[in-house]
């Protein structure tokens, strides 16, 4: 995969800990849960102090918030906001 490391965001189960996801991941997970509600990713890109007005910048970040829903670490709303879970 062009040299990259492929890191692993394991599924939210009762034994794993938040720790154990990669550093990127916690931190956005940490963004999500500091607002004062559901969020979009633009907005915790803005958090983060990433440069989302640039779309190469936004997409992957939105990835990665996807990434962490369909692990059971962040669940999505119908309006496309990103929030915790219960």
């Amino acid at each position: 995969m062009g040299g990259r490391a492929v890191m692993l965001v394991p599924h939210r189960t009762s034994g794993v800990k938040e720790s154990t996801l990669p550093p990127d991941y916690q931190r956005i997970l940490a963004a999500v849960r500091q607002a004062a509600g559901p969020v979009m990713a633009r907005q915790v890109g803005d958090t983060l102090g990433i440069d989302v007005s640039v779309r190469a910048r936004l997409e992957p970040l939105r990835g990665r918030l996807v990434r962490l829903v369909d692990r059971a670490w962040l669940r999505t709303l119908p309006d496309g906001r990103f929030t915790t879970c219960l």
